[in-house]
């Protein structure tokens, strides 16, 4: 095709001829490369936001079961699993309860540490399996003695002694306890 081309376009068609291309082709995958990073990012939002409405929004034992599949692995993954083991304990599935807290353990959100701990203690009292629960319990309290749950912990050892049999050294228990709250409202 022969076009009759202004003489001042010459220095742009020629340009064009040997570099321009090149230079579209680059800078249209680096478009699409930085087009494709932004929907990443954008997605990724999505889903982290959904996944904080998830822990909202999620109420029943199923929807909590859905929410852990759907999200388990992403930020409110471990508040999720938190809440899905205490719905397990509250509905008596005490089995599946202790494989949420143990699989937590050590893996539980910021803040949260704690809780399986104890969790899985409770889960433990409430098998029946009193000694294990105690010794949980008492090495629970006896390593984080200004936690929020220590008195739970102190408590809970308490309970599985007498529900072991030794009830005698469960009142000895409750008495220490009660005169070393003896100040606190």
């Amino acid at each position: 095709m022969n076009l009759k081309t202004n003489p001042e376009f010459l220095p742009l068609v020629e340009w064009w001829e040997k570099d321009g291309k090149q230079i579209v082709l680059t800078l249209a995958v680096f478009l699409a490369a930085f087009g494709a990073w932004k929907y990443w990012q954008m997605h990724q939002a999505q889903v982290k936001a959904a996944a904080s409405d998830a822990l909202v929004a999620s109420f029943t034992t199923d929807e909590l079961e859905a929410s852990v599949a759907k999200y388990g692995d992403k930020a409110a993954g471990g508040a999720l699993k938190i809440r899905l083991a205490k719905s397990y304990f509250d509905g008596g599935r005490y089995e599946e309860a202790l494989a949420q807290y143990e699989a937590l353990d050590g893996k539980a959100p910021d803040g949260f540490a704690e809780i399986p701990v104890v969790g899985k203690a409770q889960c433990l009292e409430a098998l029946g399996k009193y000694d294990e629960a105690q010794k949980a319990f008492e090495a629970f309290a006896e390593a984080n003695p200004k936690s929020p749950f220590a008195l739970t912990a102190r408590l809970g050892a308490a309970r599985c002694l007498c529900q072991a049999g030794d009830k005698a050294k469960a009142l000895s228990c409750l008495e220490a306890l009660k005169a070393s709250n003896k100040d606190d409202e």
